[in-house]
């Protein structure tokens, strides 16, 4: 065989110090670029994509989950009238979302069968569209006392709930 055959299937390292030297360029520039890519990924923050205020959507990120409200137990309870006019108005005045409207006596007919329990019972888990009403602002008896006071201006006959002689 020919010198100059053997010359064209040898490759381009001709000796162990290129071999050594290519060795470690294999090894030495993809961890460069590695780390390279890494810094350039990790310099800055980066908003999320449709977030335009990035300091607002971090705050609601780490919010409180929930919140510890004290509330004067002694306070005088509020009549049916006045928790109707903070509570219920919004949408029974205008009867939003299949919400039977105050004084409206056939859109209250078929509830009032249910009795004045079912009623409450729906005010305070909700129903429907209603959110639940027990649990927020105002107490389950006075709650209960809103449903009596819309269930008479639709027809009803019921007594404004009192409170237990034992919780006087």
């Amino acid at each position: 065989m020919s010198e100059h055959a053997h010359d064209n299937h040898t490759g381009p390292i001709q000796n162990p110090k290129q071999l050594w030297w290519t060795a470690v360029a294999a090894f030495v520039v993809p961890v460069a670029l590695i780390m390279g890519l890494v810094a350039y990924v990790s310099r800055d923050a980066k908003p999320q994509a449709g977030v335009t205020n990035p300091e607002l959507a971090t705050a609601q990120r780490i919010q409180k989950v929930g919140t510890v409200e004290l509330r004067d137990a002694n306070r005088p309870l509020a009549s049916g009238a006045e928790v109707y006019k903070a509570q219920c108005a919004a949408c029974h005045d205008a009867g939003l979302v299949g919400a039977p409207k105050f004084g409206d006596k056939a859109a209250w007919a078929p509830r009032l069968g249910q009795g004045f329990e079912a009623l409450v019972q729906s005010a305070l888990k909700g129903k429907g569209a209603m959110g639940a009403q027990g649990g927020g602002a105002f107490r389950d008896l006075e709650i209960a006392r809103a449903v009596a006071h819309m269930a008479n201006a639709g027809g009803g006959n019921f007594p404004e709930p009192q409170p237990a002689e034992g919780a006087k």
